[in-house]
């Protein structure tokens, strides 16, 4: 399977790499393999549908929301499995998840370099669970694809420090500001129970990236990570930005996401700006859809407010839906996602003294040398699995 190694960022920014063999960095290196390789699975037919096609337009109003009908993703998408009022479930391995995905759908490994370098190797032995890179057949956008960390580890649908500071090293080693990554949890919109975020280019800025924002009330001790609050924006929501280094910022996230799912509070992350700024929606969708306290207007367009649509990037079923759509239909549907100001609040307090937390975690790293997820319910999932990895084009992952 193809290889592409990574070195260990450091700092929030583009390092200015010192060694030869890693001056491609400077430049998107992975920006081009990841679009070619992308680009040779779209020749062969791979997709379920042609996305270059859909249709796409900017709503007139305040926000810039973006509207794509897409009528294949309707028709050709995989269907939920799994509870949605349920955001921790069991890892379930009669249903659809990423080790049946044939060989032809994955694009590389993507590992951090145990050389120090940034290379892309052709052909390169699997021996253990890789992180790889695949193809989403039912793509929203140009380039969408799917980064699933340990795939053969069969991980549930559930953030941990690794594997989300995995998605900031992706982010950050594009470098590009059109590739975002995105995340939907369980009871969010997430379809497969398979660890999994997803990832596409879009030119035109998201709206909540435009949004503005006011700080937290929380200080970062030494880590150097900036809360702040979306203001003016349909959907309540925080933006992790700064930080001394990606793990700071990545830690601070990940605390506050592993905290959402422990408590069973639904939520989104966008990852935006080459990894230096998060975006994390805890939402209330779903809950309300089962309650029927979601307007009629709003279910009939089918639309499911995962990360995309919440950032703005609204994506329509139905050419009519799209023909019409507005910038009232889109704050509508929003504000049926988002926390009520006193729910908000309540869950804003966890999601800060969650971030101290996580911050706490990186500092300790730095003294012991150690990079270890120190979640204890993450323990049990950190299987490996030494017997190399056979993969033949059209068969799943799986041997």
């Amino acid at each position: 399977m193809p290889l592409y190694t990574f070195k260990r960022r450091h700092t929030i920014t583009a390092e200015k790499y010192a060694d030869k063999d890693a001056e491609v960095a400077n430049i998107p290196f992975l920006d081009s393999v990841l679009l070619g390789e992308w680009e040779e699975r779209m020749q062969r037919g791979l997709f379920r549908y042609d996305v270059t096609t859909c249709e796409t337009k900017v709503i007139p109003g305040n926000y810039g929301f973006i509207a794509q009908l897409n009528e294949g993703r309707h028709l050709k998408k995989r269907p939920t499995e799994f509870r949605v009022d349920k955001v921790l479930q069991d890892f379930d391995p009669s249903k659809f998840n990423f080790t049946k995905v044939g060989q032809e759908e994955v694009l590389f490994r993507f590992e951090e370099s145990e050389e120090n370098k940034v290379q892309y190797l052709e052909k390169a032995l699997v021996l253990d669970s890789p992180n790889v890179i695949a193809i989403n057949v039912s793509p929203i956008d140009y380039g969408h694809v799917l980064l699933v960390p340990r795939v053969l580890d069969c991980l549930p649908q559930r953030i941990d420090h690794d594997s989300l500071l995995l998605a900031m090293h992706l982010a950050a080693e594009a470098g590009n500001t059109s590739f975002r990554l995105g995340y939907n949890s369980l009871g969010a919109f997430a379809t497969i129970n398979h660890l999994h975020f997803q990832a596409y280019y879009l030119a035109l800025p998201f709206p909540v990236e435009k949004a503005p924002t006011k700080r937290a009330p929380w200080k970062s001790e030494k880590g150097g990570v900036k809360i702040s609050e979306l203001c003016n924006y349909p959907v309540r929501g925080l933006v992790f930005e700064g930080g001394n280094t990606l793990e700071n910022l990545s830690n601070a996230v990940g605390s506050a996401c592993i905290c959402l799912q422990d408590n069973n509070i639904p939520y989104n992350v966008l990852i935006a700006d080459c990894g230096k700024r998060v975006f994390l929606f805890p939402q209330c969708y779903a809950e309300k859809q089962a309650l029927g306290e979601v307007d009629q207007e709003i279910l009939d367009t089918q639309v499911n407010p995962a990360v995309w649509e919440i950032s703005g990037h609204i994506v329509l079923k139905k050419k009519q839906d799209f023909d019409r759509a507005s910038e009232d239909y889109a704050c509508k549907l929003l504000a049926e996602v988002s926390l009520s100001e006193e729910r908000f609040e309540e869950v804003k307090d966890y999601i800060l003294e969650a971030a101290a937390t996580g911050e706490m975690q990186t500092e300790e790293e730095e003294r012991d040398d150690v990079v270890e997820d120190e979640v204890p319910v993450y323990d049990s999932l950190k299987n490996n699995h030494n017997a190399p990895m056979h993969m033949t084009e059209g068969r799943p992952i799986l041997p």
